[in-house]
């Protein structure tokens, strides 16, 4: 690989798993680096080789505890640049306090812009992302972000399981996700359905109309995250009500906190196929779950940031 410096690649506590993925893909190893914390919980990081004028990626999900990884991804930043590293590229899997992106009632705050603002301080030179909740968040930064698609690896693991055609319904979830699900839609050639919804208030759900002709058909949900699993599997039931054969939920974000992981086993759904964007624990793993990785992506964006090659052409 050629570049300006010598390329490091360092891994922070959320995304271990992931980052040594991507270092297989590139043939380069992990970075020795230890994060932990000081005994009243404060976070300590000590990179136990140079950095100095090298080009360095810093591979961390803000996932759960959100907190803690994120101060650890700033502290790591921090030390990098004050160890005179050439350039810092923070890799965020997921970008947790992304769904605060605007302010929808009085006195709310704007989460993810000051997340922007703070990682922007700390000394980042350019994020990577996948699949925003919003994508205008990229205006949020002066720094350039990329925010990649897990779109192509759910089509392709789609192709893989012979998921096309006509037989097969790509289900929107909300009328939000309308644009993405048409996407996928075109690309695997299967008709699309909606799910149209109302929320009598917040955090309930309640599924008006199913705009489409899903009877007999394998339906496939495709969302952003899945976080408590309610909207999900409430869809899922509807579809079956509608006489669906089967439905099969696809998430780039395994977020599943509070009851999620009971309501998708014990749900309509028959398989959730889900991005390794979040490093899952084991002790959340189900029966129904299929984790497909996309540490090609990433692989390939860090190469193309260092050798001075168009991300453009990962987006097409």
């Amino acid at each position: 690989m050629a570049g300006h410096g010598a390329i490091k690649i360092f891994a922070g506590n959320a995304s271990k798993e992931l980052a040594q993925k991507i270092c297989d893909k590139l043939g380069l190893p992990l970075g020795n680096m230890e994060v932990g914390k000081f005994s009243d919980g404060e976070i300590n990081v000590n990179i136990a080789e140079t950095v100095r004028g090298c080009e360095c990626f810093i591979i961390q999900s803000t996932s759960a505890p959100v907190n803690d990884n994120l101060m650890e991804l700033l502290i790591i930043t921090d030390a990098m640049r004050r160890a005179s590293a050439r350039t810092i590229n923070a890799i965020i899997p997921y970008f947790g306090y992304a769904r605060q992106d605007r302010k929808a009632r009085a006195r709310d705050p704007i989460s993810a812009k000051l997340v922007a603002d703070i990682l922007q301080k700390a000394g980042v030179d350019r994020v990577v992302t996948m699949d925003l909740h919003c994508g205008q968040l990229q205006g949020f930064f002066d720094i350039p972000v990329d925010n990649l698609k897990g779109m192509p690896t759910f089509v392709e693991y789609f192709q893989k399981h012979n998921l096309l055609g006509e037989d097969t319904m790509v289900v929107s979830p909300d009328i939000g996700s309308v644009a993405r699900s048409r996407s996928l839609a075109t690309k695997i050639n299967a008709p699309l359905s909606i799910i149209d919804k109302r929320r009598p208030k917040a955090n309930v759900m309640e599924v008006m109309n199913i705009i489409g002709n899903v009877e007999g058909k394998v339906c496939l949900m495709m969302d952003d995250m899945i976080d408590t699993g309610g909207t999900i599997t409430q869809g899922a039931q509807a579809l079956i009500d509608n006489g669906a054969k089967e439905v099969i939920v696809c998430c780039s974000h395994a977020v599943f906190s509070g009851p999620a992981i009971e309501r998708l086993q014990n749900s309509a759904i028959t398989k959730v196929v889900a991005l390794d964007t979040i490093e899952i624990p084991k002790e959340k793993y189900f029966d129904k779950l299929e984790v497909v990785s996309i540490a090609d992506s990433f692989a390939e964006v860090i190469d193309r940031i260092y050798t001075d090659k168009p991300v453009s052409k990962l987006f097409e």
